[in-house]
């Protein structure tokens, strides 16, 4: 999912994250953490425990872009 103003060229290193698996971590996220997110958020939080999982030490920040409420 990219948005309009998503510029490729700012960006380290392009994720791909299927839509199902943003779609799950939506659920996990209410479910787990109380999070009330949309799509774009989970595919967000897909992304960063991507890299997190790469690291051996330091701190992955991401931003919920949306939330779920536009989804009802």
């Amino acid at each position: 999912i990219k948005p309009g103003i998503y510029d490729e060229s700012l960006a380290g290193e392009p994720l791909e994250v299927q839509t199902e698996a943003a779609r799950e971590m939506v659920s996990r996220l209410a479910r787990e953490e109380g999070l009330f997110v949309g799509i774009s958020s989970g595919a967000a939080a897909v992304a960063a425990l991507e890299v997190a999982s790469q690291l051996d030490e330091g701190v992955v920040v991401t931003v919920f872009p949306d939330a779920g409420y536009k989804y009802l």
